[in-house]
């Protein structure tokens, strides 16, 4: 066996606090943990002639991984979210550390929301722009840094934040921004299929779309399938493409996956009864009344707070027993006493099985 003990020490921290992190299977039992919102995964409704494309691109798209269907695909997407240019990458992740570490630069200003996460935190890193973050959704806090901000600045915020489930102050921020002269860079990953009468997002939903520098949609949530794509300008586009590292070296996406992309925004713009139904669930939780702290959210992310790495795995454990998958958030994830559980609601759940949950949590 190769002598790695010098990793032991941080797992054992990990171990100390509770917080080692275990991969799980799934178990069968009601879901109310994955981040399917309309159910286009779990019902497989974008099977079909896609298994008999190409799954291999072969290449980076700069080399042999460039082909029709990703560009056909792309306009696609960038008309229906009245956008000038998308850019695909392989996902979420990839998308936000491509567009953050290249573009700000040396002598640029970042400011972005403390809940951002990880990959946009990742993307600001690898940036040699100055970055701060601002208290979460605090204007006066935002504006304060901006005084302070030099170069060219940038804002970066999620439409819906994906531990919260609560969305951005986007009029007001956008207003910040046009004074200060900053360009918004706005993550809609888990406002994709789920925000606006088409599921268009929250910036097109505020008729927005023309004011953004950016947005990163993603295809591994509401979509059903993988990948994401940068919207903006046709010279943001030019540039990604010169830039933006993780596309650049990153084998793309094979045929399957895109034509699988391509399929999931012919039918989720149409799954206006799912979106109903959602939001019936989500006013029937947020109406509850439970024993612990329930965060306000107008999204199918809803959080329940339950201070504490192992008194929060507890009780996601208790609720597991009951055949409900829902997953416990620990510390570093989450801030030190706001560990929660997060119950992820979808158009495939029942009043019923919402009913029983918290029934359960009552």
């Amino acid at each position: 066996m190769y002598p790695d003990d010098f990793l032991r020490r941080k797992l054992d921290e990990r171990v100390a606090k509770q917080s080692l992190r275990q991969l799980q299977q799934q178990t069968g039992a009601i879901d109310f943990c994955s981040n399917d919102y309309l159910g286009i995964a779990t019902h497989q409704l974008l099977n079909g002639d896609a298994v008999q494309m190409s799954s291999g691109s072969t290449g980076s798209r700069l080399l042999a991984g460039n082909y029709p269907l990703i560009n056909e695909t792309e306009q696609k997407i960038a008309t229906f979210h009245q956008a000038e240019a998308a850019l695909m990458f392989n996902s979420g992740y990839d998308a936000n550390v491509g567009l953050l570490s290249c573009v700000p630069q040396k002598g640029d200003t970042i400011l972005y929301d403390y809940l951002s996460h990880a990959s946009i935190r990742d993307g600001i890193r690898l940036s040699f722009a100055r970055s701060f973050s601002f208290a979460h959704n605090d204007l006066n806090d935002l504006e304060s840094k901006l005084k302070q901000a030099t170069g060219t600045i940038f804002i970066v915020t999620e439409s819906v934040f994906s531990m919260d489930g609560d969305t951005c102050p986007l009029d007001a921020l956008l207003n910040l921004a046009n004074r200060y002269q900053a360009h918004l860079i706005i993550d809609e990953a888990h406002a994709t299929g789920v925000i606006g009468d088409r599921g268009e997002g929250l910036v097109q939903h505020l008729g927005h779309a023309s004011q953004i520098f950016a947005r990163i949609h993603t295809f591994g949530k509401a979509c059903g399938c993988h990948g994401a794509v940068v919207l903006g300008s046709e010279q943001l586009r030019t540039y990604l493409i010169n830039f933006a590292r993780s596309l650049m070296y990153s084998t793309s996406l094979p045929e399957h996956a895109v034509a699988m992309i391509s399929r999931s925004y012919d039918l989720f713009p149409t799954m206006k009864e799912e979106r109903k139904h959602l939001a019936d669930l989500i006013q029937l939780f947020q109406s509850a009344t439970l024993r612990y702290e329930k965060l306000v959210s107008h999204t199918p992310i809803q959080g329940v707070v339950v201070p504490g790495n192992a008194d929060v795995k507890e009780l996601a454990k208790h609720l597991q027993s009951n055949q409900f998958d829902i997953r416990p958030i620990l510390y570093p994830t989450v801030p030190e006493g706001k560990e929660r559980l997060r119950i992820v609601l979808h158009s495939f759940n029942t009043v019923d099985q919402v009913q029983t949950l918290i029934n359960v949590l009552a």
